[in-house]
Parts: structure tokens; C-alpha cells; sequence
């Protein structure tokens, strides 16, 4: 949060304010975005309420995956190609589904 402060202090003080904070124990926080995934691994995980509303602060090991399993699996459904097939039509398509998919079907 913020450096050189005793972490006991800012937790009073944020209590004072109204700001219940609590350790969220997870594995790993996945943010899906129109363009793959940011997927946080060995997160520490923060969630503080404050009048009514929730936030929560993660850190952890960011990795970004361009193309989401689900949508390899799906282009690889759709076209009746293996797995390593898909994810290469999908990475050449730019991610996306319908193109990857057209473009494996127009190399039957």
C-alpha cells in the first residue's frame, strides 16, 4: 500500500474510516478481456468494503495468454482439427473463433 507505514497502523485507520478489509486465499485470479486473459498466479488477494461497495487489490505473478483454452478447444471442436492445430490458426487469426475456424475448414 503505502511504504514506510506500520501495516497494524494503516488497518486501524482504514478501520476508523470504515474500511473492513479481509485476505481473499486463492490459487490464482483470472481478469478475462476481449483480447485472452491476464491470469495473476501465486496471488495475495485484498478485498475492502466501503460503504456498501467492494474492491479488491491483487498482486501476484501476471502472465498474459492471448488465447484462452476455451477457444482453442472450440476452434478445435468446430473443425475437426487436433488441439496444436487450432491454437496456431487461432495465433494467425489474431484470436479470432470464425476466421480461425474458416480458415482450417477452406484446408480440407
Amino acid at each position: 500500500m503505502i511504504p514506510n507505514i506500520d501495516p497494524k497502523l494503516m488497518k486501524a485507520a482504514m478501520k476508523k474510516m470504515g474500511i473492513k478489509q479481509e485476505e481473499i486465499a486463492a490459487d490464482e485470479v483470472v481478469i478475462k478481456t476481449s483480447s485472452g486473459n491476464i491470469v495473476i498466479r501465486n496471488p495475495s488477494v485484498t478485498k475492502m468494503t466501503m460503504g456498501g461497495r467492494e474492491s479488491f487489490e491483487i498482486t501476484g505473478d501476471v502472465s498474459e495468454e492471448k488465447l484462452s483454452e476455451d477457444d482453442v478447444k472450440t476452434v478445435a471442436e468446430q473443425a475437426d482439427v487436433d488441439e496444436d492445430t487450432a491454437r496456431k490458426a487461432l495465433e494467425k487469426a489474431n484470436g479470432d473463433l470464425a476466421e480461425a475456424i474458416l480458415s482450417l475448414k477452406q484446408h480440407e
